[in-house]
């Protein structure tokens, strides 16, 4: 074949070649398995081999099953003897594939496809694709974006793979922010340029998106909507039609996400078709564009800039922006916190990002969150924000939009234990908090003993119920959400979420307390040295929604030092310290965090620790992704469901060992008087 850029007459599968990878277990912790993947990969080399007709020997086919005996080899005789040929997909192997063998090959059409996690770099937004070796140290990867960029060369040889398609089933979320997570660097560019060479990209999801993934049928819904459409499709029509079956994808999508089905909508990139003509070209291709959300003209923007200027983010700045897709009918971007540290900033973010409805730019339900929410601490900056959405709706015919929702309520039992002068026991005091914050009970200059201070607490939790409206016949306590403990340091490993509360038809049955309500320990008399850094970490995570990949610190034993306090104090990040470490190592870890200010913690009483420190971590997060995926403000809750389906790593006697220290400095209760 010359060098050429229209499709050949005759696209040979003989002259065809592939590489084809699914990875569902990973190195770096078993949390990041991803059952499917491999059966994705091995569907996508059924039709190869199957209606495509290409030959088996042609294909480099890269699996890393979580159960090797489960995959079904029986769809074609080519597929059978690739079950004998397959390779792991560490990265050695992504390479001396894609770099030494395949560039050598003398073939017309080079196909790639990949099923996997995928991640997007934050200085190129190159696509990488982590390996089965990857590691917590060194998170072997294929960078996509490179190695594509690299097969345009003329390091591959001239004729050979003019045409060439990547069908990517993973997610472009970006890569965390953590320093823990070592992606390194892998960057394969060199040689010429070839401009005769074309390359089609289809993928899963558009930048910021994470591409679903079907547990129970072991599939990802792009590969199903894929191979459903490639079905039995000759190599020549596959090839050809590409571009008509990226958009019939698209469209499958597209209709999932307007019956609330889905979110994520596949993304094809390619700026000339086989023959050379521009996509945009194609007269009435505009039903296929992926819909855009409204953009702000000059006039709107002079004026945010005027209304935002230097403000700091205000609390409820990452609720705003999550809200802005939420009203335009798109998904929020699946990455936790906010894209910039300013107000202009976050708002040029929303102005560059897609949405489902092409008359509501994202900033104006922005503004209205921010005006909704901020009306009783600013109510100058509110009317400015109103009469900014007010004039700007009105010029750009932007619709109503419905009410921002109000702010999410709950009912807080707090209980304060102050030491007595007999050690053994404590001075009491409970407040409720919902709407207001009530003193309830007080134990006067009378100390009580834990067990009694127990018993007073079933009681109130009792009485609260009754007043509140709910029934608590059965000796269930729903009015409360949470229990808070106001302890001295030595108290803090006490597991009061244990506490045995009474539950069921006459109280006959005993439940833990952190099974029935979330439970967490606070430690206000300790904050005092660090009150400014306390303040400021608190704040900066509420701003950033409680998500984001450098809210969370991982310490274990080797990472308690004298300096640990000061590194920690340094800087509003952390604001969650997860520490896996052992004996005193855990009340030394407990000292530096109080010390540096930062408010939450989870740790384990007691017991051996729980696998790798990245284990413990995305036990906590609802989806695999280690500390980066840990959503701290959730965290009382997350713990709380953690231990009613029995999986928050207990030891052989049954007991819960986890516990949260949670110090809100915006509910501190300072003004108890204890006896």
């Amino acid at each position: 074949m010359t060098a050429r850029t229209s499709l050949p007459d005759t696209l040979r599968p003989e002259r065809t070649y592939a590489f084809v990878a699914g990875v569902e277990t990973y190195g770096i912790s078993t949390s990041w398995n991803l059952r499917g993947a491999a059966r994705d990969a091995l569907r996508f080399a059924g039709w190869l081999t199957g209606p495509a007709g290409v030959p088996h020997d042609n294909i480099r086919l890269l699996l890393s099953p979580l159960d090797p005996e489960a995959l079904d080899w029986s769809g074609t005789p080519g597929l059978r003897e690739l079950s004998t040929a397959y390779r792991p997909a560490t990265e050695a192997n992504v390479k001396e594939a894609l770099l030494d063998d395949l560039p050598q090959r003398d073939g017309d059409f080079l196909w790639i496809f990949w099923a996997g996690h995928g991640y997007v770099t934050p200085a190129r937004r190159d696509l990488v694709l982590p390996c089965a070796d990857a590691t917590p140290g060194l998170i072997r990867h294929l960078n996509l974006d490179s190695m594509l960029r690299w097969w345009r060369t003329d390091l591959v040889r001239k004729p050979r793979f003019a045409l060439q398609a990547a069908l990517v089933d993973a997610c472009r979320i970006d890569a965390p922010r953590d320093t823990r997570w070592n992606f390194g660097s892998n960057d394969y560019e060199g040689g010429i340029g070839q401009p005769w060479r074309r390359q089609f990209r289809l993928y899963a999801a558009r930048e910021g998106e994470a591409a679903k993934n079907d547990r129970e049928r072991g599939a990802g819904q792009f590969t199903e909507a894929l191979v459903t459409e490639l079905k039995d499709r000759s190599l020549p029509d596959g090839v050809r039609d590409l571009a008509e079956i990226g958009r019939a994808v698209h469209a499958r999508f597209q209709q999932m996400h307007e019956r609330g089905e889905g979110w994520q909508l596949p993304q094809f990139e390619v700026e000339r078709d086989w023959n050379g003509c521009s996509f945009l070209d194609v007269p009435g291709d505009k039903q296929w564009h992926t819909p855009q959300a409204g953009r702000l003209d000059q006039k709107a923007w002079d004026g945010l800039g005027e209304v935002f200027g230097d403000r700091p983010l205000p609390r409820c700045t990452y609720d705003a922006y999550a809200w802005a897709f939420k009203a335009a009918g798109c998904a929020a971007p699946v990455q936790g916190g906010l894209p910039a540290g300013t107000l202009i900033e976050v708002a040029h973010d929303l102005d560059d990002r897609q949405g489902g409805r092409p008359d509501t730019p994202l900033i104006v339900p922005f503004v209205r969150f921010l005006a909704e929410r901020c009306g009783t601490t600013d109510e100058e900056w509110v009317a400015r924000l109103r009469a900014w959405e007010e004039r700007t709706r009105d010029r750009l015919g932007v619709p109503a939009l419905p009410p921002p929702p109000p702010p999410p309520s709950s009912t807080v039992l707090h209980l304060r234990l102050e030491p007595a002068a007999d050690g053994d026991r404590h001075l009491v005091r409970m407040w409720l908090c919902r709407d207001t914050t009530d003193a309830i009970w007080e134990s006067e200059d009378r100390p009580l003993t834990l067990d009694e201070v127990r018993d007073e607490l079933v009681r109130q939790l009792s009485r609260v119920a009754v007043a509140l409206g709910a029934p608590s016949a059965d000796g269930d306590y729903p009015a409360v959400q949470r229990v808070e403990f106001h302890v001295p340091f030595d108290l803090l490993g006490t597991p009061f979420d244990q506490w045995q509360v009474p539950r069921g038809r006459g109280g006959r049955r005993l439940r833990p307390l952190g099974v029935l309500h979330e439970v967490v320990v606070r430690c206000p008399e300790e904050r005092d040295g660090a009150r400014t850094a306390w303040h400021r970490s608190w704040a900066w995570l509420r701003t950033q929604g409680g998500r984001h990949p450098a809210a969370v610190r991982v310490v274990d034993d080797t990472e308690v030092t004298d300096a640990l306090a000061v590194d920690l104090g340094a800087r509003p990040e952390p604001a969650c310290m997860v520490a896996h470490t052992t004996g005193a190592r855990t009340e030394d870890v407990l000292d530096a965090l109080l010390e540096g200010g930062v408010p939450v913690a989870v740790w384990r009483r007691d017991g051996p620790l729980l696998g790798s420190a990245h284990e413990f971590a995305a036990l906590l997060a609802p989806d695999p992704t280690g500390p980066a995926g840990i959503d701290v403000l959730s965290l009382p809750g997350r713990i709380r469901d953690l231990r009613q389906s029995g999986s928050s790593g207990g030891s052989a006697d049954g007991a819960d060992r986890l516990a949260l220290l949670w110090d809100d400095p915006d509910r501190t209760m300072d003004h108890r008087s204890l006896a």
